[in-house]
């Protein structure tokens, strides 16, 4: 018999900002229902009225994904700087460090 209530976490990270919500929600809810029952979304404004991307163990997910038992939703913060850009300026720091060309 499928378990009538799911125990999950909600998980949302920043700098100096840990929130984590352990909670119960009905057997079929999906990641968008657990982060609106967490109500993380109340408590950091910073994530402003677009929901954020949102995913389960570290994998991107839609919102619309049904959740697992134990599963553990965690919100994501928009990048600050495309990962190439931040490549590039780590390798021009090094050159100049080195003085290489």
């Amino acid at each position: 018999m499928a378990p009538r209530e799911l125990s999950v976490s909600v998980v949302y990270c920043a700098p100096g900002v840990e929130d984590v919500s352990e909670l119960k929600v009905p057997a079929g809810s999906t990641a968008a229902d657990a982060v609106a029952a967490s109500g993380v979304l109340q408590r950091h404004a910073q994530l402003g009225a677009q929901p954020p991307d949102v995913g389960i163990w570290g994998r991107s997910c839609s919102p619309e994904q049904r959740l697992e038992e134990g599963d553990r939703v965690e919100l994501y913060r928009p990048l600050t700087i495309d990962p190439k850009d931040a490549r590039r300026l780590r390798a021009e720091v090094r050159r100049r460090r080195t003085g290489r060309r």
